[in-house]
């Protein structure tokens, strides 16, 4: 058995900013990720960083200069087409939106590479957790190992394997899903695709269903499928069959201009099913000595574009609450959660009213009119 003063569970963007900005502060501690190495599967893909709320967190950490150079140009671009391929909006990027873009893999490197060597314990799946007494935790883990700790926080995503010790709450179905598929060098091999998509992201939507897709490093076009249907809907596809469950999902979309349907069609990945859960919007709990949890694990939502960027402020918040008291851990906890408990409520039912826009009856014209309302500053 070993003994960390602060244990974190997962090793994502939120435990790592916490990670490092501890570290900043002069506070050790010790990250346990389930996963075997940095590169045991691939991090997601694109990820624009607001600047009210990942960039403060990165500013936090002192890591800005460096994720200067992990920015794509031109990324924030935004562009909105009928099903028939008629261009509805085309926004570009002109260098002044406050939302650039990385890749997921990339950011999670550099809080990597921040952190003093062993701060990261690969392939600790947790088992079980328990409470002690007196503010202290065990984690036990898959090996058969475990961890007593003085301040355990749960940075595990939507699953949490930390949550059940602070609140009964688990994440449900949305009512929509996503289908990731990607097309590889497509200026040159889906050249159609590469044009409609144009530089940065396009949204094709209808009620119900629509195609999310972003222009990754390489011209690769990286599609989010969205399709609004009960989960038995899925379990009739058989996705260990890419080319039959490819075709099932082109299928909802008969109709649409070619080079829209090709994103589906013509993938060179095979389709990954991610259904969407949800925590309650105002999920909370009652404050229990030692423990605490941040980012997808508190409140996953929908995704909106603030997940990311949520849970690296979680991280970054709770760092600085516990510097500014060293001495009283359970006075930072309460000061980190009651910021937080509203920040994230507000940013849920914001996402819900944005799927409501984006997949609604009024789709695409209330999106449009969301964005054209911006640019005018209204």
């Amino acid at each position: 058995m070993t003994n960390s003063p602060v244990t974190i569970i997962g090793a994502g963007l939120g435990g790592l900013t916490l990670a490092r900005v501890l570290h900043v502060h002069g506070i050790p501690a010790t990250v346990y990720e389930a996963e075997s190495s940095p590169t045991a599967r691939a991090q997601g893909g694109m990820l624009d960083i607001h600047d009210y709320n990942g960039q403060l967190a990165l500013r936090a950490a002192g890591l800005m200069d460096e994720f200067s150079g992990l920015i794509l140009e031109g990324r924030e671009a935004t562009r909105m087409v009928d099903r028939d391929g008629t261009v509805l909006f085309d926004q570009p990027d002109d260098g002044t939106g406050g939302r650039p873009e990385v890749q997921r893999g990339e950011l999670r490197q550099l809080l990597l590479d921040s952190l003093p060597p062993g701060t990261v314990r690969w392939g600790h799946k947790v088992s079980g957790t328990r409470a002690l007494g007196g503010g202290r935790h065990e984690v036990t883990f898959a090996d058969g190992g475990n961890v007593v700790t003085e301040l355990l926080v749960g940075a595990d995503g939507a699953w949490s394997r930390v949550r059940p010790l602070l609140s009964a709450a688990t994440p449900e179905y949305t009512g929509m899903s996503c289908v990731e598929v990607y097309l590889h060098d497509a200026d040159t091999r889906h050249p159609a695709s590469a044009k409609v998509v144009g530089g940065g992201a396009l949204y094709v939507l209808a009620p119900g269903k629509g195609f999310v897709t972003h222009r990754e490093k390489g011209s690769n076009l990286h599609t989010y499928v969205m399709l609004a249907r009960p989960q038995d809907w899925f379990t009739d596809i058989d996705f260990t069959d890419p080319a039959a469950a490819t075709a099932r999902v082109a299928t909802e979309f008969d109709g649409w201009a070619p080079e829209l349907t090709a994103l589906i069609t013509d993938a060179d990945t095979a389709p990954v099913l991610r259904p969407l859960a949800a925590l309650p919007t105002e999920h909370r709990w009652e404050r229990v000595p030692g423990v605490t949890l941040l980012g997808d694990a508190a409140h996953v939502a929908a995704p909106n574009g603030e997940g990311a960027n949520l849970a690296m402020l979680d991280g970054a918040e709770l760092a600085q609450a516990l510097a500014a008291h060293p001495d009283d851990t359970e006075a930072a906890l309460t000061e980190y959660e009651h910021a937080m408990f509203p920040r994230s409520a507000e940013t849920a039912t914001e996402g819900t009213e944005l799927y409501a826009l984006m997949f609604g009856d009024d789709t695409p014209h209330g999106l449009i009119s969301m964005f054209t309302g911006e640019e005018r500053g209204d």
